[in-house]
């Protein structure tokens, strides 16, 4: 779109606009006075409502008393759209986190159902972009949103099906809960993906995937959609429409050969990159970094976060901080009949279930869970796990915003 094609845009929204709103303000008299508004704006407010703004005069603590003066003063409002302070401070100032997200599980099974029906009628390409099927918090008024601030969804792809290439503003990562035969390539850097990989892609990086195997493939992608979508800070580009495919698929990525040797860094990179430059974190580092501490925990050694129950926090190894700007990633394993403490923290997540079972319990939601399944935990909601014959858990969250905005809050039943 050129210059000239967005001012003739702006312009034409302008126009709808002007059709839409009083074409001169009223004047503002005493209270009471019928100066408030004139005979013309009386009878076109009396005709319908002019703006999304409706203000009730209602009998309560802390309101003034209802009148015949009130209510004129409450039109007078809805036509300059102003909202007074002592109607909404309830719900604006909560005395604490009171999230319209709301605790929800989807079982992967019904999820993966869904998305193999996609793969049969929904093709890939551009304008769709991809097969992502995301999931809607029932709290939220049916946007396809996990959380007020993340995005997660179900991404299938068939067998020798390619996405096509572009890129986003928005940072997104990729956790494979199964299979393999996927890469995703980024800015040229093919990515193999398999089971228990994770892999980050900062924001305004070209990337596609591809599936040369004989099967489909799903994973799973997280993005920090709505909370970009509430900033108004997003940007989209659609690139080439072939994917770009490599003459060889490489065993590891340029980025893995450069970046994924534990605590060394290359000289020819320095400072800060402010997200990780390391786009594949394999399941085998991250299962056996879980593993040695619980068996250091076997061994006497103070290592965990709680009694049998060990957690990994992905790092960006520029800054030893989150691998996203926006999004924390974290791996957590329960030994066998371990419960957590309860707590409660400011920021939402999502946990997807990587393998064995057990039970979640969120804000008095309480399931039973196996491989697979995902579940929302909205912001200062108190949460517990119990593992029965073990439970490995994948969690993102928004935590990086909270902890930026100065915001962090936890609060736990654990005296550790």
């Amino acid at each position: 779109m050129s210059c000239v094609d967005v001012f003739v845009a702006t312009n034409a929204v302008a126009l709808v606009r002007s059709e839409t709103v009083p074409s001169a303000p009223p004047r503002l008299g005493a209270v009471g006075h019928t100066g408030l508004m004139s005979s013309d704006q009386r009878s076109r407010s009396a005709a319908g409502p002019l703006s999304p703004v409706t203000l009730t005069a209602l009998e309560g603590p802390n309101q003034p008393p209802p009148s015949p003066e009130l209510d004129q003063l409450y039109r007078h409002f809805e036509v300059e759209m102003l909202i007074p302070l002592w109607t909404e401070i309830s719900g604006l100032m909560p005395p604490s986190p009171t999230s319209d997200a709301v605790p929800h599980l989807w079982r992967w099974n019904r999820l993966y159902e869904a998305a193999a029906m996609a793969g049969e009628l929904v093709e890939v390409g551009r304008g769709g972009e991809r097969r992502a099927i995301a999931l809607a918090n029932p709290g939220l008024g049916g946007k396809p949103y996990a959380t007020p601030t993340l995005w997660a969804a179900i991404q299938y792809l068939n067998a020798g099906e390619d996405a096509p290439v572009h890129r986003h503003s928005q940072h997104a990562f990729r956790f494979v809960i199964e299979g393999e035969g996927v890469a995703t390539v980024v800015d040229g850097d093919a990515v193999t993906m398999r089971r228990g990989d994770f892999l980050p892609q900062a924001g305004w990086h070209w990337h596609s995937h591809i599936n040369d195997s004989d099967h489909p493939m799903a994973w799973i992608d997280g993005l920090d959609i709505p909370f970009q979508r509430y900033a108004d800070t997003t940007f989209f580009e659609p690139g080439p429409d072939a994917a770009d495919h490599p003459g060889t698929m490489p065993e590891r990525s340029r980025s893995e050969r450069l970046w994924a040797h534990p605590g060394l860094r290359p000289l020819t990179q320095p400072g800060v990159h402010g997200a990780t430059p390391l786009l594949n974190y394999r399941w085998e580092h991250t299962d056996a970094a879980l593993a040695a501490q619980l068996d250091l925990e076997a061994e006497g050694h103070d290592v965990t976060v709680e009694p049998g129950h060990a957690a990994i926090r992905y790092i960006d190894p520029t800054s030893g901080g989150d691998v996203l700007p926006t999004i924390r990633a974290e791996f957590h394993r329960l030994a066998p009949g371990t419960r957590t403490a309860p707590c409660q923290e400011v920021g939402s997540a999502v946990c997807q279930v990587f393998d064995g079972s057990g039970r979640v319990n969120v804000d008095g939601s309480g399931w039973d869970v196996e491989r697979g399944d995902l579940f929302v935990v909205p912001s200062w909601s108190v949460v517990s796990l119990e593992a029965a014959d073990g439970l490995d858990v994948f969690r993102f969250s928004d935590t990086p915003i909270i902890e930026k905005l100065g915001l962090t809050a936890r609060r736990s039943a654990d005296t550790r």
